[in-house]
């Protein structure tokens, strides 16, 4: 029988053998957001966790790799207008990050890569991550998928050279990994600006999705398809999959 790499699906003696085993931890962080008219709220947990676990079995058994559950929830704001939204706020979300990051290492884990798959969590992430080292004796590491991949994704896609948002990217991902989840109905309504304009560096702004794409789409769903998905999520993949390989991962220089 194949053991699995989901840390739910194990038990407690599993994850104690897998932190004697120097098992590494993946944290898939994400949000729980409004995704357009055809997309359920879920799209960012269910992709990142699907990459994560789709990464983690392909090194298994070489490299010990074990999913920790999905931090469904992320920082979110600029989401809310739109409904179907929770959000954070940064102090709240660094207490639920140290607590979760505790939580593996008491349980005997020494290296843990969060896998961030919300564009809005980045910054925040950035943020928190000085604070999570100094509390922990974990090895950490952080990265997003849909940046760590971003290289692959120009061949792949027509209109975008990334993700965008409720976007080709997306939509073909959930095609898919979760085709019976997206409103195929809804798709001719899926689409807005091309990409999220930006002042220079110097100068910040909030700026609510509300603001700039009446549909809750940046990009254009109408795009994509299931062959676009597979060839995005094997490069997501195999993204992690270089990072989990690469002995400088966990460098501390």
């Amino acid at each position: 029988m194949v053991r699995s790499v989901m840390w739910q699906e194990l038990t407690a003696a599993d994850l104690s053998e897998q932190a004697r085993a120097d098992a590494m931890v993946l944290l898939p962080v994400a949000s729980m957001e409004q995704h357009g008219p055809h997309l359920p709220v879920g799209v960012d947990a269910i992709l990142c966790a699907g990459v994560c676990r789709r990464a983690a079995e392909a090194v298994v058994p070489t490299i010990a790799v074990i999913v920790a559950p999905t931090l469904w929830c992320g920082m979110a704001e600029h989401h809310m207008a739109l409904g179907g939204t929770f959000t954070f706020d940064l102090a709240i979300y660094r207490d639920v990050l140290s607590s979760l990051t505790s939580s593996i290492e008491r349980n005997g884990f020494k290296r843990m890569l969060i896998v961030n798959g919300h564009g809005g969590n980045i910054a925040a992430l950035a943020a928190i991550l000085p604070d999570l080292q100094r509390q922990s004796s974990l090895k950490i590491r952080i990265t997003t998928y849909f940046e760590l991949a971003q290289p692959a994704m120009p061949a792949i896609l027509e209109d975008q050279d990334g993700v965008r948002h409720a976007c080709e990217a997306e939509t073909s991902m959930m095609l898919a990994l979760a085709p019976e989840l997206v409103r195929g109905e809804a798709l001719q309504a899926a689409h807005g600006p091309p990409q999220v304009h930006r002042r220079p560096l110097a100068l910040g702004q909030y700026r609510s999705f509300r603001d700039f794409t009446a549909s809750g789409v940046v990009g254009d769903a109408r795009r994509a398809s299931r062959e676009k998905g597979e060839k995005l999520m094997a490069a997501c993949v195999a993204a992690i999959v270089a990072a989990l390989k690469d002995p400088h991962t966990w460098d501390n220089s």
